[in-house]
C-alpha cells in the first residue's frame, strides 16, 4: 500500500458502535490509503473492537452515547455528547482535516456535528436502508449523503439532492469471495450451513436452528455440515444437542476466520443487519433472514425485504421463524438444491464490488467542490 502523502490534509473517519458502522469505515480507510490519503479514525471505547484501521492510521477516541433509556440515562447521554462535541472540535481543529466522513451510530455524533459547525467539508454514510437516527440528525447539515440501498426512507425531500449512491463498502477478504463461483450442490452432496446472529449472537437461532436440525432424519441430518456463532451461555447446550444427533458442527462464540467460512457456506442463517446483507451481496450466498424486530425503525426488515423482493433471500419475521417452518424449508432444500443456487446467482447479481471505491471517489467530489466554492 502506498504511503501516505504527508502534504495532504488528513480525512477523518468517524464510526464507532457495532460493527455495522465499523466495517465499512475500515474498508474505505484502507482505498482512501492507497490514494495516498494519511487517515484519522474517530471512535468511541467500543469502535477498534471490530477491527484495526491500516497499520499509520491515527486513531482518536472520543465520548459518545445514545439518548435512549428514562430521564436519567438521556441526561447521561446528552453530558457525554456534550463533552465528545468539545473533544471533536479540538480535535478537529488540530487536525484540520480534508473533509470528515460519518458512518452512522451516536459515536459519529460529535465529530461529525463540529465538523460542520467549524466548516469541514462532511458526507455520511447510511449502511441500512431506512436512514438511521444519528444520519437523520446530521442529514441537514453535511454536505453530501452516501447512501448503499438504492431507495432509503427518512431522507427528507430538501436532503435529496445531497443523495449518492455507492453501496456498502465492505472488507476485501469478503469482496473476494463473489469472484469464485458458489461451491458445487447437487442432490447427494452435503449443505454447509453458516448460522450468526451478528456480534452479539441471537437466542431465536440457539433455540430454533438446533431443534429442527436434529428433528431431521438421520439421512438428511448426515448431508448437514454446521458453523453455528452462538451466545456463550448456550454454546455447549447447542453443542451437545447436535453431538446427540451426529451432526457435524463447528461451534464458537466468534469466528475470527468469517471470510473462509462464508466462502464455503451454501446458506448463511442470519439477523439482518446492514453489514451481513452487504456481505451476503458481496459474497453472492443466500440467506434465510430473521430481522431482529426491536432494531430501530425496523431497519432490518427494510434491509431484508430489499434484496428478498430480488429473489435473494428469504426474509422471516421472528414469530414465524418456527422449527416447523426451518425443517420444512431445509428438506425442500436437500430435496431441490438449485433453489440454492439460483437464490445465489440472485444475491450476486446485486453486489457492487467497487463500492469502497464509489464512496472514495464521493469523498474526494465532495472535497474537490469545497475548493471550487472557497475560490469562488
Amino acid at each position: 500500500m502506498n504511503a501516505p502523502d504527508l502534504h495532504k490534509q488528513a480525512i477523518v473517519l468517524a464510526a464507532g458502535g457495532t460493527g455495522g458502522h465499523v466495517y465499512p469505515a475500515l474498508a474505505l480507510a484502507d482505498v482512501l490509503r492507497s490514494r495516498n490519503w494519511p487517515i484519522a479514525f474517530v471512535t468511541d471505547e467500543r469502535g477498534t473492537a471490530f477491527g484495526q484501521p491500516t497499520p499509520g492510521t491515527e486513531i482518536h477516541h472520543i465520548k459518545a452515547a445514545s439518548l435512549g433509556g428514562g430521564a436519567c440515562s438521556k441526561l447521561k447521554g446528552l453530558t457525554q455528547l456534550g463533552v465528545g462535541l468539545l473533544q471533536a472540535r479540538a480535535l478537529l481543529k488540530r487536525l484540520r482535516p480534508a473533509a470528515a466522513v460519518g458512518f452512522g451510530g451516536y459515536p459519529s455524533v460529535p465529530t461529525m456535528c463540529a465538523a460542520t459547525q467549524i466548516g469541514t467539508p462532511t458526507i455520511i454514510h447510511e449502511q441500512n436502508a431506512v436512514l438511521g437516527r444519528a444520519n437523520r440528525l446530521l442529514a441537514p447539515r453535511v454536505g453530501t449523503i452516501a447512501t448503499s440501498f438504492e431507495q432509503v426512507s427518512g431522507i427528507q425531500p430538501q436532503a435529496v439532492g445531497k443523495v449518492m449512491l455507492t453501496g456498502n463498502p465492505v472488507r476485501e477478504a469478503i469482496s473476494q469471495i463473489g469472484e469464485m463461483p458458489y461451491p458445487p450442490l447437487t442432490a447427494n452432496d452435503p449443505i454447509r450451513l453458516l448460522i450468526f446472529g451478528g456480534s452479539q449472537g441471537a437466542r431465536v437461532l440457539s433455540e430454533v436452528v438446533p431443534n429442527a436440525l436434529t428433528s431431521l432424519s438421520q439421512k438428511e441430518r448426515s448431508r448437514l455440515q454446521v458453523t453455528q456463532q452462538c451466545r456463550p451461555e448456550d454454546l455447549e447446550r447447542v453443542k451437545a444437542a447436535y453431538d446427540a444427533a451426529d451432526i457435524s458442527a463447528s461451534l464458537a462464540t466468534f469466528f475470527d476466520d468469517m471470510p473462509e467460512r462464508l466462502s464455503t457456506a451454501h446458506l448463511v442463517i442470519a439477523r439482518a443487519g446492514a453489514s451481513t446483507i452487504t456481505e451476503l451481496m458481496a459474497a453472492g450466498r443466500p440467506a434465510i433472514l430473521i430481522p431482529y424486530p426491536h432494531a430501530a425503525d425496523d431497519h432490518q426488515t427494510a434491509n431484508a425485504s430489499s434484496i428478498a423482493a430480488a429473489g435473494a433471500s428469504w426474509c422471516i419475521p421472528e414469530p414465524q421463524f418456527t422449527v416447523a417452518y426451518l425443517i420444512d424449508e431445509l428438506r425442500r432444500f436437500l430435496k431441490q438444491p438449485d433453489v440454492l443456487t439460483e437464490a445465489a446467482r440472485n444475491t450476486k447479481s446485486l453486489r457492487r464490488a467497487d463500492a469502497s471505491e464509489w464512496l472514495a471517489d464521493a469523498v474526494e467530489a465532495t472535497i474537490e467542490l469545497s475548493k471550487q466554492g472557497e475560490a469562488a
